[in-house]
């Protein structure tokens, strides 16, 4: 595939994963700290929220699972989620968070249960999608280079 039609592809990737809420400023602002000494650094960072995001969702559906339910421990668990979501703008994630937050709030343990759910496929869809994008913008940087 020619080069132009990679970094096209990749342009086009990129901008639907913001227009369908899936990613928002805080990633823009990540692929501005990547340059040519640091090539990977955006990759570097998505790898270490799904190392982190992994931890998390085991822990969250630990204490779901736990009775009676800890409604502040599974709130510590979703902030915690929620900062690292925010902090790559997984703009879906980050907004199931806050409804998982009030569902928290309310000791609402079904809306819990339902909420984390949605949080899990939203984590899901991007994680699937992004990879999908880095892969394809690390090959059109190539075929810049090469």
């Amino acid at each position: 595939m020619d080069r132009n039609r990679l970094q096209h592809q990749a342009a086009c990737m990129r901008r639907s994963l913001f227009d369908q809420g899936y990613l928002d400023e805080p990633f823009i602002q990540l692929e501005e700290l990547q340059d040519d000494a640091n090539p990977n650094f955006v990759q570097e960072i998505v790898t270490l929220f799904y190392t982190d995001s992994a931890r998390l969702i085991q822990n969250i559906e630990h204490a779901l699972s736990t009775r009676p339910t800890d409604f502040n421990k599974l709130d510590d668990y979703m902030h915690q989620f929620k900062g690292s979501s925010s902090s790559i703008g997984a703009k879906k994630v980050t907004d199931e968070c806050t409804v998982f937050g009030e569902y928290c709030s309310a000791e609402n343990a079904e809306g819990c249960i339902r909420s984390f759910q949605q949080v899990n496929q939203e984590y899901v869809i991007l994680r699937r999608k992004l990879e999908v994008y880095l892969q394809m913008a690390k090959q059109a940087a190539v075929s810049r280079t090469a």
